[in-house]
């Protein structure tokens, strides 16, 4: 099952080039030699995305989502009204909607025609969200491509991808893993993965967690 909503924007929707690192440091570095840009702000800029503004943000939400049915029920209701009460929000967070994962239903996001990605939960895309392959086998086959995650899929659970656009972004609520019942929202959160709230990966039980076992790339 897919969802696709309308892309109304202006991104260009090829094929990521093979060289594209190399051309971005080409560019910074012609721009820090016109003085136009400071090194150490982008690097500022990129640390803040990638380690404090997300995924960690997301992994809060999920926690207080598993720790607060009323949170839960505001988030599944009005996903960018109960992330900005945590203070998460800004540019691709503006329309959130979050896709809770059950026994019977597994969820993906993707965005098939570029990358569109809720920054504000999940920081900076990783390489492979972006790159077509992703893109476009997700949809065809989502059960074969997580399997190359390492994720395998019951053919009993449902699998809905999930299509992000300028107007909307998707976030996954993760099941909570067993073995953590009366666990504060602080203790649950470093449990969550960035790919578990992507959908291509899930979180192991703590016993596995502890040993470094998670499913899913970490924080």
């Amino acid at each position: 099952m897919s969802k696709h909503p309308d892309h109304s924007h202006s991104h260009d929707h090829g094929p990521l080039p093979d060289d594209l690192e190399l051309r971005v440091k080409s560019i910074e570095s012609l721009l820090v030699d016109k003085n136009l840009v400071d090194p150490a702000a982008l690097d500022a800029l990129v640390d803040t995305y990638q380690n404090h503004i997300g995924p960690r943000n997301g992994a809060a939400v999920v926690a207080r989502a598993w720790s607060e049915p009323a949170f839960l029920a505001r988030l599944l209701d009005d996903a960018t009204a109960a992330i900005s009460e945590m203070g998460f929000s800004g540019v691709q967070g503006e329309d959130m909607i979050v896709v809770e994962n059950t026994d019977g239903i597994h969820n993906i996001i993707v965005c098939t025609l570029c990358s569109c990605y809720p920054w504000p939960v999940l920081g900076l895309p990783p390489a492979w969200y972006k790159a077509a392959p992703y893109r476009a086998r997700i949809v065809r086959e989502p059960r074969a491509v997580l399997a190359e995650f390492g994720l395998t899929v019951p053919e009993t659970k449902e699998v809905r991808v999930w299509d992000s656009s300028a107007e909307i972004r998707y976030m996954v609520l993760p099941q909570r893993p067993a073995g953590t019942e009366g666990w504060t929202a602080e203790q649950l959160a470093p449990l969550v993965t960035r790919d578990s709230m992507i959908g291509t990966g899930i979180i192991s039980p703590p016993a596995q967690a502890e040993r470094g076992d998670l499913n899913g790339a970490p924080l």
